[in-house]
């Protein structure tokens, strides 16, 4: 377990290029948030799942502290209780700015000095990836993967130190998260370091559209 982070899947996106609510569709018995739960369960204490709005029937308590836009919720039913990982769900501090609100909002709620930040649509994330990311922290505030020359802020981690520089970004209108990195101390981590924990690179497969899907369940 890697105790000083806090694992955050992000869920709240608007899915447009799958057509329907990517966190919910089912791969190989399980939903894509379930895999990913699942695999982040492995790794970390605490699993905390970032909702642009209340998800009904996700089996998770639900928290809302500290958002910004007063947002009030209540606990729901658990039907499925994991004994050593807690998991809870928060709301997105701005409406409407995609990922990076709900990374901005799942990194003021944490309360360990890093966040491992995960989208719900990577179902094939191996703990061996995350296990091997979290020896890349020393010194920096936030650790990205590049895969095919691009940075991946989705997979990464995140110290508690740039939560200003997420909300900067945003104060000024910018919801890029790579616009976000460039204000931060980054180490980006090439493809040769991570094919030594997962050759084919599965791990940042991620599933935008039905055919990406329809290619996962193959």
């Amino acid at each position: 377990m890697i105790e000083d982070c806090t694992a955050l899947i992000l869920a709240g996106g608007d899915s447009r290029r799958m057509g329907q609510d990517k966190a919910v569709l089912v791969l190989d018995g399980m939903t894509l948030l379930d895999h990913v739960t699942a695999a982040m369960q492995q790794v970390f204490p605490k699993v905390v799942v970032s909702v642009r709005q209340l998800r009904a029937g996700v089996e998770v308590s639900q928290v809302c502290d500290e958002v910004e836009v007063s947002q009030v919720c209540d606990e729901v039913e658990v039907s499925q209780v994991c004994d050593e990982v807690e998991v809870s769900q928060v709301c997105d501090e701005v409406e409407a700015s995609g990922p990076l609100a709900g990374l901005l909002a799942g990194l003021a709620q944490a309360d360990t000095p890093w966040v491992f930040a995960v989208a719900c649509d990577m179902p094939f994330v191996t703990p061996a990836v995350v296990l091997h990311l979290a020896t890349f922290r020393d010194g920096v505030q936030a650790v990205v993967p590049m895969i095919d020359g691009y940075p991946q802020p989705l997979a990464a981690f995140y110290a508690a130190s740039s939560l200003e520089a997420m909300r900067a970004s945003l104060a000024a209108g910018d919801k890029s998260l790579r616009g976000m990195l460039q204000k931060l101390d980054v180490r980006y981590v090439s493809e040769a370091k991570l094919r030594e924990c997962d050759p084919q690179l599965r791990s940042f497969v991620d599933l935008d559209t039905p055919q990406d899907f329809q290619a996962a369940k193959k």
